[in-house]
């Protein structure tokens, strides 16, 4: 018996295979909406702060699906060259919002070990917020080596490096719809 061969693309010099259909990422998206909607359905509006340039996939497809008065903004961080983490931080566009006794919820497209969002979550208490969660497409458990709380996880995902649905490799596959996981051949 033969295995069908999963679509492959190449990326520079990286060969990445599918992982995630696009349907599995919306029908996460849905759920993580879903209960977003639920937890603030009697709340002020929250501010939805979406992490460039990674998130603004997920950004995107989840806003279509919150009912619930709400207004969006955006950051801009660095930590990643290639395809691994530099372990430093870097703040590249910063808040703009006055956001003293909103309700923040931080839009990101993965969360492995918890540096950027440690980094952000702290920028964020100095204003004064009335409530931070965070809303992550994809969780990497095995990464994470904070405390804090990833409240709204639509996937959890093995450490493996992926592309796709905004993720990139040096830039390039973040306009892939669906998720990739390297091959190591």
């Amino acid at each position: 018996m033969s295995q069908k061969k999963l679509p492959r693309v190449v990326l520079h010099d990286k060969t990445f295979e599918l992982s995630i259909p696009y349907a599995e990422i919306n029908e996460a998206i849905q759920k993580v909406a879903d209960q977003i909607n639920h937890d603030y359905a009697d709340k002020e509006a929250p501010l939805f702060l979406g992490v460039l340039n990674g998130a603004f996939m997920f950004m995107g497809e989840l806003m279509k699906k919150i009912e619930i008065p709400s207004e969006i903004s955006f950051v801009k961080l660095a930590s990643y060259s290639g395809m691994s983490s530099t372990g430093k931080v870097q703040e590249l566009i910063g808040l703009c919002n006055n956001i003293k006794g909103r309700h923040i919820i931080i839009v990101e497209d993965v969360v492995d070990t918890g540096e950027s969002m440690d980094h952000l979550l702290r920028s964020l208490e100095g204003h004064e917020p009335a409530s931070v969660a965070i809303a992550t497409l994809l969780f990497k458990p095995t990464k994470f080596t904070k405390t804090y709380e990833v409240k709204y996880r639509a996937m959890d995902i093995p450490d493996d490096f992926i592309v796709g649905f905004g993720l990139d490799y040096d830039e390039l596959g973040r306009n892939l719809k669906d998720i990739y996981t390297i091959v190591n051949e």
